[in-house]
C-alpha cells in the first residue's frame, strides 16, 4: 500500500505522489539539458534523444503512479489503451519521419504542429464541461488551451497547404479588416464564457462556437501571409502549440506538461522574433503585411545576363583560393545537397577553401539548410552564419548560389521601393566572381526580380542544379 507521508492542502501526500513529482522534476532537467543541445548542429541529435527521454520517463511514471482526487490510480484497461496509442501513433511517425524528403520537411513539421495543436484543442473540449462554475481559474486555462490549439491546428494545416503547393495566397485589401473582426469575435466570446455565472454544463453551445470561431481564425490568419514568410509562421505555430500544451498541463495540474510546454513555447517564440529580426521586420508586419509579391519594385535597367560554360566555370572554381556556397530551397529541389559535398570536397584536394553561407529564413523552415546540407554529412565548421561570413566576402574568390534567390537580393540595400529593402542578405555581390545556379530567370518567393543577375560580376549556370554540379565535378576531375 502506498505509504502516506503527510497532507498537504488537506489532501495526503503519499511516497507515489514524491516519486510522480520527482520524476517530473528530473524530465524538466531533461528538457532543459536537450534544449541546449540543439542549439549545436553537432548536438541536436543527442538533444532529441535527451529531450525524448524526459517525456518517456514522464509519461511511464504519470501512467504507473498517477491518482485522481478519490486516491485511485489509471485504470489498467486504460492504461493498454494509452499504450496501443503510442504505439500506434510512433510507428507512423517513424515511418513518415523515414520516408519524407528533405524538400518536404517544413509540411511535415507544420504537420506535427496541427497535431499538438489539435490534442490541445480536444483536451479543452472534453474536460470543459467538468469545469466548475466560477472557477475562473480552470475556466480561464481551458477557454485559453481550446483558442490557441485551434488556431494552432488549422493554422498549421493551412501552412502545410501553402508549403506543399495546394493553397494558394489571398491577400485582398480586405483580409486584414476580416481577421481583426475575427479576433475580436473569438476573444469576446472567450471572455463571455470564462465571465458567464452559468454552469459549464449548459454552455457547450458557446464553447463549440468558440471552438468554430478560433479554426476559421486559424485559417484566415495564415492565408494571406505570403511564402517567404513561411519560415516565421512555422515558428510562431510551433509556439503556439507549446503554449497549448502548456494550458493543457494546467487544466489537469501536470507540471510535466506545464514545463515542457512552456519550454517549447518560448523556445519557439524567441526563434520567431530572431527571424523576423534577420528580416528587418517586427512580427505583426509579418502577421499583417503579406511579404510576398506585396511591393513594386524600383523601375531601372536590367543590364545584360551573362552565360558560363562549364569548362569556364570548373577552371575559375580549380584555381580560386576561397569559394562559398549559398544554397537555397532550389538545392532542396534538386536534392543537389551530396554531390554539392563531393565538390567541396573535390575542390579542397585542390587546396580550395569552401565554406557555406548560411542564411537564417533560407529554405521553408528555421534550419533547412543545416539539416539539408547535414544529411550531406558536410562538416558543421563549413556551415557559416550570414553575420560571421558577410565581412569575408570581399575576399571570396567565387560565391556558388544555388537555387537561392531572395536571400541574396541586393535590392534589400538599395531599392527602397522593394518589399524585401532593409532585410540583412548574403553579400553575394561583394564577391570577386559570381555563379548563380538557376533553371531560369524565375523570381524568388518575394515575387521580385533580383539585380544580382545582372551584375558585371556574375556569370549563370542555368539547367537543374544537380545535374549542373555533378557536370561540374566531371568536368574539374578530367582538368
Amino acid at each position: 500500500m502506498d505509504k502516506v507521508l503527510g497532507t498537504l492542502n488537506g489532501m495526503s501526500y503519499t511516497v507515489g505522489d514524491t516519486l510522480l513529482e520527482l520524476s517530473y522534476l528530473i524530465a524538466a532537467l531533461l528538457f532543459v539539458v536537450g534544449l541546449k543541445l540543439l542549439s549545436h548542429p553537432e548536438t541536436a541529435r543527442r538533444g532529441n534523444l535527451w529531450a525524448a527521454g524526459g517525456m518517456g520517463l514522464a509519461m511511464i511514471t504519470t501512467l504507473l503512479l498517477h491518482k485522481n482526487n478519490s486516491g485511485q490510480g489509471i485504470p489498467l484497461s486504460n492504461v493498454w489503451i494509452v499504450l496501443a496509442a503510442i504505439g500506434v501513433g510512433a510507428a507512423i511517425g517513424w515511418m513518415v519521419a523515414r520516408k519524407v524528403k528533405m524538400t518536404a520537411m517544413p509540411q511535415l513539421v507544420s504537420l506535427y504542429n496541427a497535431t499538438g495543436g489539435g490534442a490541445s484543442m480536444l483536451v479543452a473540449l472534453l474536460e470543459y464541461p467538468a469545469a466548475v462554475a466560477g472557477d475562473i481559474q480552470s475556466i480561464l486555462v481551458t477557454v485559453l488551451g481550446l483558442i490557441i490549439g485551434a488556431v494552432a491546428f488549422s493554422g498549421s494545416l493551412v501552412a502545410f497547404g501553402k508549403l506543399d503547393g495546394r493553397v494558394g495566397d489571398i491577400t485582398k485589401p480586405f483580409m486584414t479588416y476580416l481577421n481583426l473582426v475575427l479576433l475580436i469575435a473569438t476573444l469576446g466570446m472567450g471572455v463571455f464564457i470564462i465571465v458567464s455565472p452559468t454552469p459549464p454544463a449548459e454552455m457547450l453551445w458557446a464553447i463549440y462556437t468558440l471552438t468554430a470561431l478560433a479554426l476559421v481564425y486559424g485559417v484566415m490568419f495564415v492565408m494571406p501571409i505570403g511564402g517567404a514568410d513561411m519560415p516565421v509562421v512555422i515558428s510562431l505555430l510551433n509556439s503556439f502549440t507549446g503554449i497549448a500544451a502548456a494550458m493543457a498541463g494546467f487544466i489537469y495540474n501536470n507540471d510535466a506538461m506545464i514545463l515542457g510546454g512552456i519550454l517549447v513555447g518560448a523556445a519557439g517564440m524567441i526563434l520567431t522574433l530572431l527571424m523576423c529580426k534577420a528580416m528587418n521586420r517586427s512580427l505583426i508586419n509579418v502577421i499583417i503585411g503579406a511579404f510576398g509579391g506585396g511591393g513594386v519594385a524600383m523601375d531601372r535597367e536590367h543590364g545584360n545576363i551573362k552565360e558560363i560554360t562549364l569548362s569556364d566555370a570548373a577552371v575559375l572554381l580549380s584555381y580560386s583560393q576561397k569559394v562559398v556556397v549559398i544554397p537555397g530551397y532550389g538545392l532542396a529541389v534538386a536534392q543537389a545537397q551530396h554531390i554539392a559535398h563531393e565538390l567541396d570536397n573535390l575542390l579542397e584536394s585542390k587546396g580550395v577553401e569552401v565554406k557555406y553561407a548560411i542564411h537564417p529564413v533560407a529554405g521553408r523552415m528555421p534550419g533547412h539548410m543545416n539539416v539539408l546540407l547535414a544529411e550531406a554529412d558536410v562538416p558543421y565548421e563549413k556551415l557559416v552564419e550570414m553575420d560571421d561570413i558577410n565581412p569575408d566576402m570581399p575576399n571570396v574568390d567565387v560565391a556558388i548560389v544555388v537555387g537561392a534567390n531572395d536571400v541574396v537580393n541586393p535590392a534589400a540595400y538599395d531599392d527602397p521601393s522593394s518589399p524585401i529593402y532593409g532585410m540583412p542578405i548574403i553579400d553575394a555581390h561583394l564577391a570577386k566572381n559570381i555563379i548563380i545556379m538557376k533553371r531560369g530567370m524565375g523570381k524568388g518567393y518575394a515575387g521580385i526580380e533580383n539585380f544580382l543577375f545582372f551584375n558585371d560580376k556574375t556569370r549563370m549556370l542555368f539547367g537543374d542544379a544537380k545535374s549542373s554540379i555533378q557536370k561540374l565535378v566531371t568536368e574539374i576531375k578530367s582538368m
